[in-house]
């Protein structure tokens, strides 16, 4: 490497375009004293490499089928007690009406997480993906968070194996990325202190990997978490995927403190949400897609993070309710025309995906998808 670099930054440069792994004082450096827009070219750089001018989006619907949770996360705005007056549960009928509402829109995939029902055995949780699978069996279901399943195992008095056994048996097509957070012990105790822990959080997916679920990560950031954090927490990632390779996308979600027992911290910035999804890009070289998710960052600075590193702005999100419990301002869903807008005005090419990332052909709400 030559010895007449300009900055650590050149040097760190050199280092992605020879395709050599970033380290953990790369990382630090990326966090807290590289430039802005040099580190969004670099980022850029990557994110194109990987996959071209394309900007990835998918029709889906979200279900929260209760807010009713065991936990009491200090981060959260959406849990209600059982007797609470904003406490709700979904029935069967309401659930099919969830899938026949996707199944109309054209949707590709139901997102379903919610909380934790201390009164609700596995069996309902595993009725859930039944129910809306028997419904609409040509939407994909992608459920339940390592901390959800964690739960089941906790109250089916079963191992995980097990329980991500019944769970595709009744349809499950995939895992999100919740739950994570951010994986320091210390900072997890002052957020989520009795929530599964990362040690939990890995194996659940790691079984989830052995058994030919590919699942999501994420990184909750803006709290109470310092640069050190974030780094570890991505070298985490990188490492599992490593291992197994069952990743598909990397979703950095920005904390929103409203409504929250963190309530009294401000709201992270447009610039650090670009800094997140670019240093996030450049250190998990061997995650294919990284996302920018238009619900928590809002509209403009998605538009932003597809030059930052971003390649999915994730879709049509309709129902969302746990950001906008927690002060989101961004709509509670989101039309394709509205979406190939976004895209567009970013110079980027607008294409829709199913949740394995197989383009999707569409005519209406009538579609179908390229082969494996």
């Amino acid at each position: 490497m030559s010895s007449t670099l300009a900055s650590p930054l050149d040097a760190i440069a050199e280092k992605v375009r020879a395709g050599e792994r970033l380290s953990r004082e790369d990382g630090l450096y990326l966090e807290q004293k590289a430039d802005l827009h040099e580190l969004g070219r670099l980022a850029n750089e990557v994110r194109e490499r990987k996959n071209g001018n394309v900007a990835w989006y998918n029709t889906n619907i979200h279900l929260n089928p209760t807010n009713v949770c065991v936990y009491r996360c200090r981060f959260c705005a959406f849990r209600a007690d059982l007797k609470d007056e904003r406490a709700y549960t979904f029935t069967e009928d309401m659930l099919r009406e969830r899938a026949l509402e996707g199944r109309a829109a054209g949707a590709t995939e139901i997102h379903v997480v919610g909380g934790l029902h201390h009164r609700k055995k596995f069996d309902w949780y595993v009725h859930v993906i039944r129910t809306l699978h028997e419904t609409c069996p040509e939407i994909h279901i992608k459920a339940w968070t390592p901390v959800e399943i964690h739960w089941f195992s906790f109250i089916a008095k079963k191992p995980v194996e097990w329980v991500l056994e019944q769970m595709m048996d009744a349809g499950l097509g995939s895992m999100p990325g919740g739950g994570a957070e951010i994986f320091d012990p210390e900072v997890r105790r002052q957020i989520c202190e009795h929530k599964a822990d990362a040690d939990i959080w890995f194996d659940v997916h790691r079984a989830a990997h052995r058994m030919g679920l590919r699942s999501n990560a994420t990184m909750l950031y803006g709290h109470l978490e310092k640069p050190a954090h974030r780094i570890d927490h991505l070298l985490r990632l990188r490492e599992l995927q490593d291992e197994t390779g069952g990743f598909q996308t990397y979703i950095p979600l920005a904390f929103h403190p409203a409504n929250t027992e963190l309530a009294h911290l401000p709201r992270a910035s447009g610039l650090v949400d670009l800094r997140m999804m670019a240093v996030g890009r450049l250190m998990l070289d061997n995650f294919d897609h990284v996302k920018a998710y238009w619900i928590m960052l809002g509209e403009q600075t998605a538009q932003l993070a597809l030059r930052y590193g971003a390649d999915d702005l994730d879709g049509t999100v309709v129902h969302e309710l746990i950001y906008h419990d927690a002060g989101a301002e961004t709509p509670e869903g989101m039309t394709v025309a509205q979406l190939h807008r976004l895209i567009e005005e970013a110079g980027r090419e607008p294409v829709e995906r199913d949740t394995l990332y197989r383009r999707v052909h569409r005519s209406g709400s009538t579609w179908s998808v390229d082969p494996d």
